[in-house]
């Protein structure tokens, strides 16, 4: 799928015209922007987590409170990553979902803690977003627990933002 496809599709879909992301087959372009280039665009806040890969303290995100139908989106790209349908309550302080938007994300494995934990980041501009357990509901069972910091919502019927170039 060229470039104006894919774009064309997320238009499609911001509209509520078409599929839903899953429909995109080809990967989002990188975007590969300095640290100072990255720092004028996100806050100091932003910038630890998504680039330096910190971690905000639990419970002071508002996203953790979020219920409203919409997209969570990349805080410095603003790719989509999340669907809030996907998002639930784990207990933990920080906002966790049990599913990703397809193709949206990337793994590595850290060791930061000792033993080994699966990271993911934004696959378009790599930005550090939280990690990845197996603790999650049905039906992955997964625990994506991000950094509110991280992210930007998008209540259903308001436009996401353009990519950032």
């Amino acid at each position: 799928m060229e470039r104006r496809d894919v774009l064309k599709t997320l238009s499609a879909w911001i509209a509520g015209a078409a599929a839903p992301l899953a429909a995109v087959a080809a990967p989002p372009m990188p975007l590969k922007k300095t640290a100072v280039e990255w720092k004028a665009l996100v806050s100091p806040a932003a910038y630890q987590v998504l680039f330096e890969e910190g971690t905000e303290r639990a419970g002071s995100s508002p996203l953790n409170a979020e219920k409203r139908p919409g997209t969570f989106v990349c805080a410095a790209c603003y790719l989509p990553l999340f669907d809030a349908a996907h998002k639930y309550e784990s207990g933990t302080g920080w906002p966790s979902f049990w599913q990703p938007l397809p193709g949206a994300l990337g793994t590595s494995t850290d060791f930061k803690l000792i033993l080994p934990r699966t990271e993911y980041h934004c696959v378009r501009c790599g930005g550090h977003q939280g990690h990845v357990f197996n603790d999650g509901p049905q039906p992955t069972g997964k625990r994506y627990c991000n950094n509110g910091v991280a992210l930007s919502f998008v209540p259903q019927g308001e436009t996401l933002p353009a990519l950032r170039s």
